[in-house]
């Protein structure tokens, strides 16, 4: 599997290599700015993108900005985001793109070597990998105003934030401790809610969740 790295500090971009390396992954591409990232992913054509947010040469958003201008042209790119913040505007905009896996991780809170593995598997797979930290600051900071999230129920909000986060029925059921059926109910009656198609593909029903709450 092909991989594009996007990373300013030095150690931590070499570490990447090593971890995804070790892992059966093929590193085509390690850049530390925003225009190398995007000339190298247009260019390569990885499987996946492992993105740091902030990159030279301003350290704001570069890295993500270069990720969605990437996903523009090459519709379908699974981008990864690694980040120490949660960037609201541009994390709405890559998410609204239903085409294509995403993930949203915190580098603070990514400490298991094979979550983070699996999670780029999953990105790559067309799949989503969301810090439940990240789902929730989405989750919350809609206006409530003219918002259809308003009608969910708790529950319902809590099984949507465990869905965005890339889980199954199963992991959910197991997380909640409740039934598969009970989540079967609670899923349907989100997508109802939320006026989005019925679809076998569990992960584009997740992208489509993740597209509404990214406006």
């Amino acid at each position: 599997m092909r991989v594009v790295i996007a990373e300013d500090l030095a150690l931590l971009r070499d570490g990447l290599i090593r971890l995804l390396e070790a892992h059966d992954f093929e590193v085509v591409a390690a850049v530390d700015n925003g225009p190398s990232l995007l000339r190298e992913l247009l260019a390569q054509r990885p499987d996946v993108a492992v993105v740091d947010v902030r990159l030279p040469p301003t350290f704001t958003d570069e890295g993500l900005q270069a990720a969605i201008e990437a996903r523009r042209q090459r519709p379908g790119l699974p981008v990864l985001v690694l980040s120490q913040y949660v960037e609201q505007l541009y994390a709405r905009e890559l998410l609204a793109d239903r085409s294509g896996g995403v993930g949203y991780l915190l580098k603070d809170r990514v400490f298991d070597v094979g979550k983070f593995v699996d999670a780029v598997r999953q990105v790559a797979a067309g799949g989503t990998a969301m810090d439940p930290e990240v789902v929730a600051q989405l989750l919350t900071r809609r206006s409530a105003f003219d918002d259809p999230l308003s009608t969910l129920s708790p529950r319902e909000r809590e099984v949507l934030s465990l869905m965005a986060e890339g889980r199954s029925n199963a992991a959910i059921a197991a997380k909640l401790v409740v039934s598969d059926k009970a989540v079967s109910k609670h899923t349907n009656s989100i997508f109802l809610k939320l006026r989005l198609p019925q679809s076998e593909d569990d992960n584009r029903r997740v992208l489509a969740v993740l597209a509404y709450l990214g406006g």
